[in-house]
């Protein structure tokens, strides 16, 4: 039980060895990278996921030395693609899901640099275009508002952070019970404030 104890203590001494940033610093980080996005449910078939660009700043503060807070505004281009030709086109068709994001994530940092991240994205739809050969064929028809759970991590190196998450949906995107399903890699730089 002692030997128990003491490793205890000792991964608690290392996890604190490894803090990072001071205590009540503030960062603006300008960021931009791409989605793997999908549309997932049980009434949904024939689609395969769609590459989209993602871009826009977090602000974070730094709470404790292991623990920062960070609010953000991101635009971000979602969605999926068909598996099948569109009748009219004979082409493959895709979904456009454009939001503006506001990911509000905790972050800890277990190791100099590493940050593991989890929180809350609330998602507000600019359009719902479906598209095949770039024109028009028809709209989504779907919610404006998404809520989903963004958890991943991120790597710092003299400001400059690679940042990989997944946002998965909760909200239903339409009628049917289809959500959104994200893969989000960014690469952002940190500017203290």
């Amino acid at each position: 039980m002692k030997k128990l104890f003491l490793m205890a203590a000792l991964c608690c001494m290392s996890v604190g060895a490894f803090a990072q940033h001071e205590a009540g610093t503030f960062t603006l980080q300008p960021k931009f990278g791409m989605n793997v996005a999908n549309i997932t449910g049980d009434d949904i078939d024939g689609v395969k996921a769609k590459v989209g660009f993602v871009a826009g700043a977090e602000a974070e503060y730094q709470f404790t030395d292991m623990i920062s807070g960070a609010v953000g505004v991101l635009w971000s281009q979602q969605g999926c693609m068909s598996k099948y030709d569109h009748p009219l086109t004979g082409k493959k068709a895709k979904l456009f899901l454009d939001y503006i994001n506001v990911p509000v994530v905790c972050n800890v940092y277990v190791a100099k640099g590493l940050a593991v991240k989890a929180g809350v994205q609330f998602g507000f739809q600019l359009n719902d275009d479906i598209k095949s050969d770039g024109n028009k064929v028809g709209e989504w028809d779907g919610k404006e508002f998404d809520f989903s759970i963004p958890v991943g991590l991120s790597y710092e190196y003299s400001n400059v952070v690679l940042d990989a998450r997944y946002n998965w949906g909760l909200t239903k995107t339409n009628e049917i019970k289809t959500h959104n399903s994200v893969f989000q890699f960014t690469l952002g730089y940190k500017f203290a404030l």
